[in-house]
């Protein structure tokens, strides 16, 4: 076929070196796939743009032209972005969140923000199951991106994922992002003058102007202990705390909960009801109180009130040692610091420890699922028995086996109804003094403890309790939940019959071998008491000896440790 010359067609700095001796037909061909392959990539180079640009939005980088622009892109559209923020890119108020559940609202997402300062714009892509959070600083989203790197953030109990955008600022056409734009809107004034919105039409699922700035908390499926100082840890995010009373009504815990001012309690409300203090369990239930006030008498573990830290504590607690006093007064001032954000729950690590340490809360990440077994060693063997151990370590949970080592009598295997109730004896326990000596708890690789075969005597050292009547905590909610000490040298007394005077009790406990230093009956309920022995030892072996002791009038006495001192 015929050559042609084509040099003033394609340069040949170009072309013209690779297609100058080629003939026409291959020319032809080549220049069609060419074409096609230019077109496939401007189509794709506009999608990406739109995609960009999202839903008739603009997002704006330093680096963009575009930023009168607005485009409308398919919201359905199902692509992932290409080179869109990166976890370790530049700071940005601007938030990219991943992985929505479908159903979530414009609210529940906003409401990811609020702790962390004000929010000033949002855009849902509910087709990509993704949105954009823009906050009122920078400062403000290095927090929340801080926070939620160490605390996985869930909304409908589905992990979600929360980075830097690589856009500085979040542009939205309103007329396109209506709904969005009109919860965010009523958030605003929430949160700035707490006015009703004038001539917005804002949806059901959209905040409305707090009545109250008390809060009527209700705790569902509470497996855990939930305290008056856990509460504070949590709410105090939105806000000064001024007072807050804890009780149990319908065989529920619940709380009043009071802020300085409506907007932190519609704030709260917004973001923590529904929300699980713990994993699976601990659900905060939150609605307005009636009452705008609290009345608060004492300070102590039902009851609190922050701005009045000379208050008494009330029948059988202590009054608060001033330095105490002082650090509760400069807490409330210091409670509304902006970044001063914790996890749900455990605050930081010295909280953490702290409320561990005061039997509060299971040990950060341990669930309920963890091991069950614990191994017990150093034990007096001519002492321990299976029933000592179960009331010993049912004071932190309710034990099911207790077995002592067949050929190594001085260990003990114990099995706890849950991993956070074996979490807690052992924090307890361990190291503690038990017939004179210092046993040693940890958790064991076992994951259940075996009976003996049927006809097998083993000496009575295994002992099945699943069925025991003694267990404190078989009662979700129970108010034994609420009272978790570690041992100490002062015991807590109840259930006493009338006929039976100080005199009895002092006498009862020091015929268990040990010197009663001190006696206090609760001033209105002498069914209750305060008894101090000389040491911690002396109070674990009371308790061994006399918890659930028959005082006649079918009263069984109830030992438990107390924090307090007489």
């Amino acid at each position: 076929m015929k050559q042609i010359q084509r040099s003033s067609l394609f340069p040949p700095d170009q072309y013209g070196n690779r297609w100058q001796n080629l003939p026409w037909n291959s020319c032809f061909l080549f220049l069609s796939r060419l074409l096609k392959r230019i077109v496939t990539e401007v189509a794709v180079g506009v999608k990406r743009g739109s995609d960009e640009l999202l839903s008739g939005s603009v997002l704006s980088s330093p680096n963009s032209n575009m930023s009168s622009m607005v485009v409308t892109a398919n919201g359905n559209d199902s692509k992932k972005f290409k080179g869109e923020d990166k976890m370790d890119g530049a700071p940005s108020r601007v938030l990219h969140i991943r992985k929505l559940p479908g159903e979530v609202t414009e609210t529940e997402v906003i409401a990811l923000g609020l702790p962390f300062g004000k929010v000033t714009n949002i855009l849902m892509l509910k087709g990509k199951n993704q949105a954009f959070l823009e906050l009122a600083t920078e400062e403000a989203a290095i927090t929340m991106v801080n926070y939620y790197s160490a605390v996985t953030p869930h909304l409908r109990n589905q992990p979600i994922y929360i980075q830097y955008s690589n856009h500085k600022e979040l542009k939205t056409d309103n007329t396109l992002n209506q709904r969005a734009q009109a919860v965010l809107q009523a958030v605003t004034a929430v949160q700035t003058a707490n006015t009703p919105l004038s001539g917005t039409t804002v949806s059901e699922s959209a905040v409305t102007p707090a009545q109250s700035p008390v809060l009527r908390i209700i705790i569902d499926n509470m497996y855990y202990p939930v305290t008056l100082d856990v509460l504070h840890q949590i709410f105090s995010k939105f806000g000064a705390v001024l007072k807050i009373i804890t009780f149990t009504k319908n065989n529920q815990f619940q709380a009043l909960l009071q802020y300085g001012d409506p907007v932190n309690a519609q704030q709260a409300k917004l973001a923590l009801d529904g929300q699980n203090i713990y994993n699976a369990c601990c659900t905060l239930r939150i609605d307005f109180s009636k009452l705008v006030n609290l009345n608060v008498k004492y300070n102590n573990d039902k009851s609190r009130d922050y701005t009045r830290p000379d208050l008494p504590s009330g029948d059988g607690q202590p009054a608060l040692d001033p330095a105490i006093a002082a650090a509760f007064a400069k807490e409330t001032s210091l409670l509304a610091v902006p970044g001063a954000l914790s996890p749900l729950a455990i605050p930081n690590a010295a909280a953490a420890a702290a409320a561990a340490a005061a039997g509060r809360v299971g040990m950060p990440g341990v669930s309920a699922g963890g091991n069950t077994v614990l191994l017990v060693s150093n034990l007096n063997e001519e002492m321990v028995t299976p029933q000592s151990l179960f009331t010993l370590f049912g004071v932190y949970g309710d034990v099911q086996r207790v077995k002592i080592l067949y050929n190594k009598k001085d260990s003990a295997l114990i099995q706890m109804a849950d991993g956070n109730q074996s979490q807690l004896a052992m924090n307890h326990l361990n190291g503690q003094k038990m017939y004179g000596k210092i046993i040693r708890v940890t958790l064991s690789k076992h994951q259940t403890v075996q009976l003996p075969r049927e006809g097998l005597d083993d000496q009575g050292l295994t002992k099945d309790f699943g069925n025991s009547p003694l267990h404190r905590f078989k009662k979700p909610g129970s108010k034994n939940f609420q009272n978790i000490f570690p041992p100490s040298a002062t015991l807590h007394l109840s259930n006493i019959p009338p006929s039976v005077a100080e005199e009895d009790l002092r006498t009862l406990f020091a015929n268990t071998g040990g010197t009663v230093k001190a006696f206090k009956f609760f001033q209105r309920d002498h069914k209750m008491a305060l008894l101090q022995m000389a040491t911690v030892e002396e109070a674990i072996q009371a308790l061994i000896d006399l918890h659930n002791y028959n005082l006649g009038e079918n009263h069984h006495l109830r030992v438990s440790f107390s924090k307090s001192t007489i």
